[in-house]
């Protein structure tokens, strides 16, 4: 054979062998993800909904699907895991298969039950509210660490928290556990102490503080006004305790506009016109400044509030019953004018 014609197909192999190497490199550590984001895979996800996540980001996810089964990435791992653009195939299945999933940042306040905030959680992290609820009103955790049903609210401090997206609601509550520790640091339980208060008794008064008034700046005026009613033994007449007592009867999502003097008369150890002391448990989730605000209270001599015509808003206070009832008065003239009745 002429020894041209054998260069010629020697070099027309290596051109088709070079071109099969540049496509091969191409598909394997080329560019492949063409934008930023992320993909969840739960604790029980299959590699056919792994490639149709990355499908959103990968314009060839059967090559990603070739390449996972050279590599013996076959069995998912769950998590969040963030993806760059550029990123090549190779680049994406050793982030898969080498389970480093980034953590996500879960935050949630102003809870006023467990089923509110295990609806809050389950829109963050993989378990279903369902699973939060019987993990949060386990017997046995509550039991164990000192809580009810009615106050295993009080465990879960509003904040920011960071958690693996896959986390069980097991590991959730557990970890809200030790942050609940946490929170409760020695500075904190000798405040308590110093009010002659358990951090279950502070937590009660912030969550009817925190209904009070949704104003930050008053929360330490009103926590100074419950805590001389409780050292007068006087009761509390809170009307947040009443709502609570009306929705306990009438359900959650029910609205009240405005206490009645029938419902005064409401028959619970939450209704603190009939009972002196603070209530059984807290009545919602207060937050941390709520709570800072009750342990660090403003000094007075105020025992009368009344919510403000002239600072909407705000509340009007009074150190005696006959300026607390001129402020009453020209509150319910006012909202009467607003045609409220419930």
């Amino acid at each position: 054979m002429n020894k041209k014609i054998v260069y010629g197909i020697i070099a027309t192999l290596l051109v088709v062998l070079a071109i099969i190497g540049v496509n091969f490199y191409q598909k394997v550590f080329g560019n492949a993800v063409h934008k930023d984001g992320a993909i969840y895979i739960k604790s029980n996800g299959t590699l056919t909904e792994v490639t149709q996540q990355l499908s959103n980001f990968i314009d060839a996810p059967e090559n990603f699907s070739w390449l996972a089964e050279k590599k013996k990435y076959l069995t998912p791992k769950g998590g969040k895991y963030v993806l760059k653009k550029g990123m090549s195939l190779n680049d994406v299945v050793n982030l898969l298969r080498s389970g480093n999933q980034t953590p996500v940042n879960i935050s949630f306040n102003n809870q006023d039950t467990i089923e509110k905030l295990a609806g809050r959680i389950s829109q963050q992290i993989e378990a279903d509210s369902l699973s939060l609820v019987n993990a949060m009103l386990d017997a046995a955790f509550l039991n164990t660490n000192g809580f009810t049903e009615k106050s295993a609210l009080g465990m879960y401090i509003p904040n920011s928290y960071e958690f693996y997206w896959n986390t069980s609601a097991e590991k959730f509550r557990d970890k809200m556990l030790k942050e609940y520790k946490r929170f409760w640091n020695n500075t904190r339980l000798n405040k308590a102490k110093d009010l002659n208060l358990s951090k279950e008794d502070v937590t009660t008064l912030a969550s009817i503080v925190q209904k009070e008034t949704a104003q930050k700046i008053e929360r330490p005026i009103v926590a100074g006004l419950y805590l001389n009613r409780l050292k007068s033994n006087w009761p509390l007449q809170a009307d947040p305790t009443i709502i609570y007592c009306i929705k306990q009867e009438k359900g959650q999502d029910f609205i009240v506009k405005r206490v009645l003097n029938k419902d005064l008369e409401i028959n619970s150890p939450y209704n603190t016109y009939k009972n002196t002391g603070l209530p059984p448990t807290l009545i919602a989730m207060p937050d941390i400044s709520t709570i800072d605000a009750v342990l660090n209270y403003k000094k007075h001599d105020y025992f009368y509030m009344c919510a403000s015509v002239d600072n909407i808003g705000f509340h009007d206070f009074a150190s005696s019953l006959a300026q607390h009832n001129r402020n009453a008065a020209k509150y319910q003239r006012w909202i009467s004018e607003q045609g409220i009745n419930r």
